[in-house]
């Protein structure tokens, strides 16, 4: 083998590797591409996955507003009932003082 012919044969084996690759990369291509259905579907998921990222903000925000009002809420009655417990422990307070005062004055009569 000469050196016209190692060079015809290395080049001819480097003309088909090319081919091989180009052929290749044609053929993943052709499998991998994306159709329009698939743009379309990825679009509508797409859609509905901020739709409901937007509802779940909604329903966060709707219940931290709910939260403070029920915490306020809760704080009035509980304010109500001390209140309410202060003003019970004083009437009876009030109803000792006048039970020891009429069993005095029953006492005395």
């Amino acid at each position: 083998m000469n050196r016209s012919e190692f060079i015809i044969a290395t080049a001819f084996i480097l003309f088909l590797a090319f081919c091989a690759g180009w052929f290749a990369c044609w053929l993943v291509q052709r499998f991998s591409r994306v159709t329009t259905a698939d743009v379309a579907e990825l679009d509508e998921m797409a859609k509905a996955l901020h739709d409901a990222e937007e509802t779940r903000d909604q329903a966060i925000t709707y219940l931290q507003q709910r939260e403070a009002e029920l915490t306020n809420q809760l704080s009035q009655t509980e304010a109500e009932l001390r209140a309410a417990m202060d003003g019970l422990r004083d009437a009876r307070h009030e109803a000792e003082e006048l039970r020891g005062y009429i069993e005095r004055a029953n006492q005395g009569a």
